[in-house]
């Protein structure tokens, strides 16, 4: 059913409603009361602290192969932090940008998609699914909705997720993939004792030393057309000492691998433990990976959203891998995935603020999105 929806109002009244990671609750309120009445049937839940929400309008592969599209999004933010000229979580208007925490990323892009979806009548199935955990650790939100839909046989076969991608200017970059995520934490033991007596300890910096040497030489790959190498970054290095004649009992180090789909991440964890291990055989290593690369090679998705965004833009995006990692690394699995939404210049930023001629613009985009790809 269509029904006008003002994006500009429903994203003020999203920022007035504080989120910070993880979300639950009212916020999802002013969600829920504004999708409900364009025919969404709406479903929430709370899995440690963290509300999800799908909603989803149309009949699930119905006759006529229109397909089913999901807009994916998260409601929590991250702490506004101090020194903004106005409260984050009041929205406030000066002169012709929208300020407030998540202006950006990403309240405004949902409320965009929102009108977008209130505009255009659809033969197939349209869904929203919003998550109340992405700034954080991400365990309780996407993963939570994607064992959802499996569950109830609501699985999307295109998916646009709502990041704030733009860069210099609205509808400038789209994101077709992303490249992968892993920490990888290094303990080396020693034995603790007085620097005068280095006979009677076992000193585990110059081990670490050594390891940290040899991973700083690895080179992962050189990249490809759609990706740049992969990359090893030492983040830390932490013995706990406090004192100057006190040999430590160990050595601890940190790494953070952002890698392409030439790498995987427990194969770079492995990796690493293999060769930690060659130079010290009781270096303890663990890791975790975030997520894995993924890429979506151009196509309906990508061509859909890149002729909406020339049509009322006059940019024709670039299609990009850069940046960090979002939620599209979960949906990937399903559906081919693209995302696009609003500048991010000043996202996680004091004094957030957005266009509100980008907000009107990025409603429209979604609006003839949403079309095309119905339409079959």
């Amino acid at each position: 059913m269509t029904r006008i929806i003002d994006p500009i109002a429903l994203a003020k009244a999203l920022i007035a409603t504080p989120s910070v990671t993880p979300a639950s609750g009212a916020v999802f309120d002013v969600l829920a009361a504004a999708v409900t009445p364009l025919g969404f049937a709406v479903e929430r839940w709370v899995a440690e602290g963290v509300e999800n929400l799908v909603a989803v309008r149309g009949a699930q592969k119905p006759e006529g192969g229109a397909p089913h599209f999901a807009f994916a999004g998260h409601l929590d933010v991250v702490p506004p932090g101090e020194g903004w000229t106005s409260d984050p979580f009041t929205p406030e208007v000066r002169g012709d940008l929208l300020y407030g925490r998540g202006a950006v990323d990403m309240k405004s892009s949902i409320a965009a998609f929102v009108a977008a979806a209130a505009q255009v009548e659809t033969r197939g199935t349209i869904s929203l699914l919003i998550t109340g955990d992405e700034e954080g650790e991400a365990d309780h939100g996407t993963r939570e909705i994607i064992k959802h839909i499996q569950v109830r046989g609501l699985m999307p076969d295109l998916c646009l997720v709502g990041e704030p991608t733009s860069v210099k200017r609205l509808g400038d970059m789209i994101k077709i993939g992303r490249r992968g995520s892993t920490n990888i934490w290094i303990t080396v033991p020693g034995v603790q004792g007085h620097v005068a007596y280095p006979h009677l300890a076992d000193n585990p910096i110059p081990k670490l030393v050594r390891i940290l040497s040899a991973i700083a030489e690895i080179k992962l790959d050189a990249g490809d057309d759609w990706f740049q190498p992969s990359n090893i970054e030492i983040t830390e290095i932490e013995v706990g000492n406090k004192a100057s004649n006190v040999i430590p009992a160990q050595a601890r180090a940190r790494l953070s691998i952002r890698f392409n789909d030439q790498q995987r991440g427990d194969d770079l964890i492995a990796r690493i433990r293999t060769l930690a291990q060659s130079i010290d055989p009781n270096a303890v290593v663990t890791g975790k990976v975030y997520g894995e690369a993924f890429f979506t090679a151009p196509g309906t998705l990508s061509t859909t959203i890149s002729a909406a965004i020339e049509k009322h833009t006059g940019v024709a995006p670039e299609l990009s891998t850069s940046g960090g990692t979002s939620d599209a690394r979960f949906l990937s699995k399903l559906c081919p995935v693209v995302e696009f939404g609003l500048c991010n210049a000043t996202m996680h930023k004091l004094d957030e603020a957005v266009a509100l001629a980008d907000i009107t613009a990025l409603t429209a985009i979604y609006a003839d999105i949403i079309r095309e790809i119905d339409a079959g």
